[in-house]
């Protein structure tokens, strides 16, 4: 009987055995002869992805809960929903061509409803460029024998208009060599013409062209600023654009104008102009969701502005907190006209800057910023002709990086670094002697002149309170006296206060930047008035069941959930 129940087992094994490799082998072939999925280019895949991050921001207001993890990250209003996704696809922008703009508009785009369609196809075809258009078409060809094209929802259609517009300005404008710059220009004003159209109907799904609006108006005047050719001013254009987002509360455009705006007329050296505009408009607060780029770019102008009008500790704030704020991966040549205009800024208020801190960052900035670091020597060595000599020689750099006009403010601080050395060193010491050292006389001048204008320098140097001497106009020398205390002038007590503004600064930038739970306060307002306990039980126990899904989330979990309804109440 044990034989034949072994035997038996065995048979019940090896059948089983048999069909599982029967299964498997009907499975492989299922899996051999189904056709692979579609394969999109970068471009395409990075649309789709926007289409259906559009949808689920839709759905998410109507609908409370949420199967996916990514539908919970971009549970935002569509205008965050763009601007995340625009930074995930920067390095997709980069790689694109204006073929592959031209292969994605005709996937994606529906031709019946597309109004951004016809002017992408049209001002492509339109570029003198053989070989290109000789890409697009075998790439096009290509693609629609193996992919059909589908055709992007009313979701995601505009933005995805907007956004390939956007790419293909910037192809345009970076190929101004091979395509005249008009074409870009004219596709940059078509193309602000239709986002314009566009959000003049009022819709829900309005805020996500924001961004993109923004991202065009800054390539429109980078197209007309870049080019030799057009004369055509966007000022008028841009003021009354800058209103109108205003109105609109589009914080995206109305930072970027303001930028704009602000950027024209300072290059135009209209100071009186630029600081009637930051002086009359707001810049949207950090708490509105303005990018980091534009804050940076309006804190460089303020500090330009401040600096030309003679207000450099306060040009010193902005231009210290720019650096600060500048991404520090990119933007390398913005980081630098921020440092180049900071030493300047920083000599002008007497002080030497830190060699390590500003001259040492990065190998690429230390051997831009050689100019600066001669001129800093100078400057310290208080020595008129080797500043002179200084300026002669970097003039034309001084002058192309737009610091030229406050370099040749910094005289009277060279006097003034020459004068306390002399101070330091020399008890008693002639007025010729003091022109010499300072390199205030000129070759064939004579020593009376010379005395004189060092009689000059020198009483208004003690006349400022730089260094304490007397001057003895008969004898013909200068005399020094005792060195004071320094705690006991007033010096300390300025720079500890300029420490302290400076962490108080930092200190009410983080709690702008932190996020409060809502209606945290009723609870203690609750509590103070004695309201009655019962009231709180009942809602302790309606809010019981929720309460117990809740204990299983993390702490990250939760702060992102309150940060989100939080930016949904903003919004």
């Amino acid at each position: 009987s044990s034989s034949s129940f072994i035997i038996m087992t065995a048979a019940v094994e090896k059948t089983k055995t048999e069909e599982e490799d029967a299964t498997m082998s009907t499975t492989t072939e299922t899996k051999k002869t189904d056709p692979p999925p579609p394969s999109h280019p970068p471009l395409v895949t990075a649309i789709y992805r926007l289409e259906g991050l559009l949808k689920q921001s839709s759905s998410s207001s109507t609908t409370s809960t949420t199967t996916s993890e990514d539908a919970d990250y971009w549970k935002h209003p569509p205008s965050k929903v763009v601007k995340r996704w625009l930074g995930t696809t920067s390095g997709t922008a980069q790689k694109a061509t204006l073929a592959t703009i031209v292969e994605a508009t005709k996937l994606v785009l529906d031709p019946t409803s597309s109004k951004g369609r016809e002017l992408l196809l049209s001002s492509l075809k339109d570029d003198d460029d053989d070989a290109m258009m000789e890409t697009t078409t075998t790439t096009t060809t290509t693609t629609t024998d193996e992919t059909q094209p589908t055709y992007l929802s009313s979701e995601a259609s505009r933005e995805v208009e907007a956004w390939l517009l956007s790419c293909a300005i910037r192809l345009l404008w970076k190929q101004q060599d091979k395509s005249p710059s008009d074409v870009a220009f004219r596709l940059a004003q078509q193309s602000v013409a239709l986002v314009e159209g566009y959000l003049s109907v009022p819709t829900s799904s309005a805020g996500g062209l924001f961004p993109l609006l923004a991202r065009l108006y800054r390539y429109q005047s980078l197209v007309a600023s870049s080019s030799t050719e057009l004369t055509v001013s966007l000022r008028p254009t841009l003021v009354l654009a800058h209103g109108t987002a205003t109105q609109r509360r589009d914080v995206d455009t109305q930072a970027t104008l303001l930028n704009l705006l602000l950027h024209d007329l300072l290059n135009a050296s209209q100071v009186e102009q630029a600081h009637k505009l930051w002086s009359n408009s707001t810049f949207p607060a950090d708490n509105k969701g303005v990018p980091n780029n534009q804050l940076c770019r309006y804190l460089y102008s303020s500090g330009r502005i401040q600096a030309l009008r003679l207000e450099y500790s306060e040009a010193f704030s902005s231009l210290s907190t720019c650096f600060r704020k500048a991404p520090t991966n990119t933007g390398l040549g913005f980081r630098l006209s921020c440092q180049r205009l900071l030493i300047v800024v920083q000599l002008l208020l007497g002080e030497i800057p830190n060699r390590q801190q500003a001259f040492s960052s990065l190998k690429e900035m230390t051997k831009e910023l050689e100019p600066y670091l001669a001129l800093t020597q100078a400057v310290r060595r208080g020595d008129l002709s080797v500043f002179a000599s200084v300026v002669a020689t970097h003039a034309e750099r001084f002058q192309s990086d737009n610091t030229y006009t406050l370099i040749s403010r910094l005289e009277h601080v060279v006097v003034k670094a020459g004068l306390r050395q002399l101070q330091m060193a020399y008890s008693r010491i002639g007025l010729d002697d003091v022109s010499q050292r300072l390199g205030l006389s000129t070759t064939g001048s004579a020593s009376s002149s010379s005395a004189a204008s060092a009689e000059f320098v020198v009483s208004k140097a003690i006349r400022d309170g730089v260094v304490e001497a007397t001057i003895h106009h008969e004898e013909g020398y200068v005399e020094s006296h005792d060195l004071t205390n320094i705690y006991s002038t007033s010096d300390p007590q300025k720079a500890f206060h300029r420490r302290i503004a400076y962490c108080l600064t930092t200190h009410n930038d983080a709690v702008r930047g932190m996020r409060y739970p809502p209606d945290a306060y009723k609870k203690q307002l609750e509590a103070s008035r004695g309201e009655d306990s019962v009231a709180a039980q009942k809602k302790k126990k309606k809010g019981k069941k929720g309460d117990d899904d809740d204990d299983d989330k993390t702490d990250e979990e939760r702060a992102r959930e309150l940060e989100e309804e939080m930016e949904e109440d903003d919004y």
